[in-house]
């Protein structure tokens, strides 16, 4: 047999083999990728007593408990930014809920949310880190 006719008549074999509709989705399940869950991510700029007071420590911290990818970094005005990534639900929670507050030293006054940049969203990488200063 040629190698074609060889992966042809292995793959009817398979097909023939799987008799239910749950071993045919088994099947597919091996040939296909399963969906990619939707992913979003947004660039904050926090402002207020956010230096100084373990705020980037505390956020790759929180960024990591919630399995999102991304960055954080201070700026030399004072402000902290940051890249979140990840499952929306988690980024909104990590944004509007986390990073609001900060660790227990810090005042946040200010926090600016914008869709990340078109080489945001692949510069976000995988997992969280701290960048040098900006």
């Amino acid at each position: 047999m040629t190698s074609s006719r060889c992966s042809i008549f292995i793959t009817e074999r398979l097909e023939r083999s799987f008799c239910g509709s749950d071993e045919r989705d088994l099947l597919h399940g091996l040939c296909y990728p399963p969906p990619t869950t939707p992913s979003n991510t947004v660039k904050v700029v926090i402002k207020g007593r956010v230096q100084g007071v373990f705020f980037r420590n505390w956020t790759v911290q929180n960024a990591r408990e919630l399995g999102l990818n991304g960055w954080v970094r201070n700026r030399r005005d004072g402000s902290v930014e940051a890249v979140f990534s990840g499952e929306p639900a988690k980024v909104q929670e990590m944004v509007d809920r986390r990073c609001r507050v900060g660790p227990p030293a810090a005042v946040v006054t200010a926090l600016h949310k914008t869709a990340a940049a078109a080489g945001e969203e692949t510069a976000a990488g995988e997992g969280f880190h701290c960048r040098p200063t900006a």
